[in-house]
């Protein structure tokens, strides 16, 4: 009867340890699958991003879309026609934009158009130091600048209640929508240094130019004739 009782004892802590080996194999399988599943999404994210591991900026959060409420409707253009997908409609898109750059302006608007223009340029195509000189000519030939002192001397003349930085943040869209790619990798740039990288002044006028050093070069993904 001990000896029976013995073994029934026995064969009792056997299956409780068998019990508690498989809890413990369990266990250790979902850590396992979980710190896989974590190593695996930090090496997607940092082959996406920066290798500071500061999340990446994606081109759905910095470019424009839609129709420009103030002027729009009245110009007749859309942030949307400027795509690399139709480099026709961007292309008229753009002297839209630039039939307004020979307009005549008043001393007040002309000395506002200086310090717009001053605050802004074309440096992926041109390399000009501003789309203007600080006498109030042209600094660069291309189509984007064109394009854009156009708009800055419409807005100036058609709605002068707009600010200067206001416009200066307009320009600064059609510019991000003119070079997407690089406006991008800036864009990561600028966050990861605390910066807010959707306000198209910091994100595209002179103000942290040159903080993309290092990345790839503007001309990629260049939308519009330079």
């Amino acid at each position: 009867m001990e000896d029976k009782a013995y073994k029934l004892k026995v064969g009792r802590k056997t299956d409780y340890q068998k019990v508690m080996q498989y809890v413990m194999i369990t266990i250790l399988v979902v850590l396992l699958v979980y710190n896989v599943s974590i190593a695996y999404g930090q090496a997607d994210n940092s082959s996406n991003g920066l290798s500071t591991g500061i999340g990446i900026v994606s081109a759905s959060e910095i470019i424009p879309k839609g129709t420009p409420k103030i002027y729009g409707a009245e110009i007749g253009v859309k942030y949307d026609d400027v795509n690399a997908a139709n480099p026709g409609l961007a292309d008229a898109t753009i002297r839209k934009l630039s039939a307004y750059e020979n307009k005549e302006l008043t001393s007040v608007q002309m000395e506002r158009y200086i310090k717009i223009g001053t605050s802004i340029s074309c440096e992926y195509c041109c390399g000009a130091e501003s789309i203007i000189f600080s006498n109030g000519q042209k600094a660069c030939g291309c189509a984007h600048s064109y394009a854009m002192r156009g708009l800055a001397k419409y807005l100036l003349i058609n709605h002068p209640d707009m600010s200067n930085d206001e416009i200066l943040s307009e320009m600064g869209k059609w510019k991000v929508l003119f070079f997407p790619g690089i406006h991008e990798q800036k864009a990561q740039v600028l966050k990861a240094k605390g910066i807010d990288e959707k306000n198209y002044i910091n994100l595209a006028s002179n103000l942290y130019r040159g903080v993309e050093q290092g990345q790839t070069t503007g001309a990629d993904g260049m939308v519009g004739g330079c």
